[in-house]
This record gives structure tokens, C-alpha cells and sequence, in this order.
């Protein structure tokens, strides 16, 4: 066999090992993680939510849930810290994702930066260097709901500053320029072009922090004086402090179903974007 011959074989072997090794087997190692930390912990937590501690099938878990007044006040007062963190939330972040988008290219991306730098910091100095600022400027201490609430926008306020400003920064700027030429002014120009363009940024805003802040006990232990329960510590409280896995999953469950809730109604949000873009 010459050299050309036994080339030409060699690379007519190296392309059938090409054409052997599919797309689909490099999905194999992702498809093996998600099994095996995705869907079992899943598997494992509708299992346990609708057994007893014998392991037979039962209702109880979610009777329990619904019929305590107790925890369904802690459902109530997460969904409403949660809720006015998220709020706060985008009443802050609009006008400063805004400002950046529209500032020059370098300058805004430097600001953003430092809008994302103390994301790289561990999440419970930044919560306890927060409370120690608080209590030396005297702010510290008036209401312990006030307190968490601060804590947790102070925590997730970048998470709403950076999806806001991706969709902002790549917003086509004609739709404003088009709005103005026709008349409209500031105020009308926000509300018709720019706000609705903006939605997807919000959607992704809100997702990001409304179901995080519903279970950062950290925050509310740290901000709260232990006071405050969210569901997130309730849940945390029925694995650890009184190894029932079984309610805790139930509870598990119900937090899954309202964070699939809220992503629906996030989503449709997206959706309309999109179509609004597709226009």
C-alpha cells in the first residue's frame, strides 16, 4: 500500500467515526445529569408528598397544608414580601437599566459591571455587611418587615437591573423615533413603544426575583430577627428541625405549583413581546 493509499483509508476512517458519533450521543452526559439531579429529587418529592410515614399513598400531607392557619399565613405574608420586593424591585431598576441603555456603550457597560460586581460576592456577607450599614445609619431596627424587605431588594435588585437593560440596550429605536415623529410626547412615547418593548425584560425580571424572595430565609432570618417565617424556612424547618419529608415535601409541591403559575404568567408576557416584535 502506498502513502496515498493508506492517507486516503485513514481519513476515510476518521469520517465513518464522524458520521458514528451523532449529535445525540453528546446529549448523553447532560441527558444523565438532568435524570439523575433533576428529575429523581422531583420523582422523590412527588413520592414522598403523597405517602404517609409507612409509605402508604395519602391525601393527608396537603389537608395538613391547607387546613393549618398557620402556615397559610406564611404563605400569605411570603407572597406579599415577595410581591413588594418584586415591585420595588422594577420601580428601581427601570430607570437606572434605562439610563445605561441609553448611555454611552462603554461608560454604561463600566456601570453596569458595578451593578453585577456584588453578585459575585458570598450571599450572606452581603446580607449581614447590609443589616451592619442599616443598624450604623440608625435605619435599622423600625419594622422587622421593613427590614426584610429592604434586605431582599438590596439582594435581587441586580437580577432585575440586567434583563431589563439586555432588552433595552437592543431595542430598535426606531419605534421611538417613529413615535416622536408622529407627535406623541415623552410620556405617550414610554407608555406606547417603549414599555411594551420593554415587557420581556420585566417578564424575565420578575421571574428571577418574585419565587427566590418567597424562599431566602437567610434574608428574612437576618433582617427579620428570626421573627419572620417565609415558606422557604417552613419548608426548611420540616426536613431538619422535625424530619417530616413527608410534609415538607407536600409543602415542596404547593411552591412548585405556584412558581409554574407565575412562570405561565411571565411567559405570557414574553409571548406578546414577541409578538409585538414580529409586527
Amino acid at each position: 500500500m502506498t502513502e496515498k493509499d493508506f492517507i486516503q483509508e485513514k481519513a476515510m476512517r476518521n469520517n465513518k467515526f464522524r458520521l458514528s458519533f451523532s449529535r445525540k450521543q453528546l446529549c448523553l452526559p447532560y441527558g444523565v445529569f438532568l435524570a439523575l439531579f433533576v428529575v429523581l429529587p422531583l420523582l422523590l418529592i412527588v413520592f414522598y408528598s403523597f405517602t404517609d410515614k409507612d409509605g402508604g399513598f395519602s391525601f393527608n400531607n396537603f389537608i395538613r397544608f391547607f387546613s393549618s392557619a398557620t402556615t397559610l399565613t406564611t404563605v400569605i405574608i411570603s407572597v406579599l414580601i415577595a410581591l413588594a420586593t418584586t415591585i420595588i424591585c422594577i420601580l428601581l431598576a427601570y430607570p437606572v437599566a434605562y439610563i445605561l441603555a441609553r448611555s454611552n456603550l462603554n461608560r454604561g457597560g463600566t456601570l453596569l459591571l458595578l451593578f453585577i460586581m456584588p453578585m459575585w460576592i458570598n450571599f450572606v456577607l452581603r446580607a449581614m455587611a447590609m443589616k451592619d450599614l442599616l443598624t450604623i445609619i440608625g435605619v435599622f431596627g423600625f419594622n422587622n418587615y421593613v427590614n426584610v424587605i429592604i434586605g431582599m431588594v438590596y439582594d435581587y435588585l441586580p437580577f432585575m437591573v440586567l434583563p431589563l437593560y439586555t432588552v433595552l440596550s437592543k431595542m430598535d429605536k426606531s419605534y421611538v423615533e417613529a413615535s416622536k415623529d408622529l407627535g406623541a410626547n415623552a410620556f405617550h412615547t414610554f407608555t406606547k413603544a417603549t414599555l411594551p418593548l420593554s415587557m420581556s425584560g420585566i417578564a424575565s425580571g420578575v421571574t428571577m426575583v418574585f419565587m427566590p424572595t418567597m424562599t431566602c430565609y437567610v434574608i428574612s432570618d437576618t433582617f427579620g430577627n428570626g421573627l419572620i417565617t417565609i415558606i422557604g424556612k417552613l419548608i426548611d424547618e420540616q426536613f431538619t428541625t422535625f424530619q417530616n419529608w413527608n410534609l415538607g415535601s407536600a409543602m415542596a409541591m404547593v411552591l412548585l405549583v405556584i412558581m409554574l403559575v407565575s412562570m405561565w404568567v411571565t411567559g405570557a408576557f414574553k409571548s406578546e413581546d414577541t409578538r409585538g416584535n414580529n409586527l
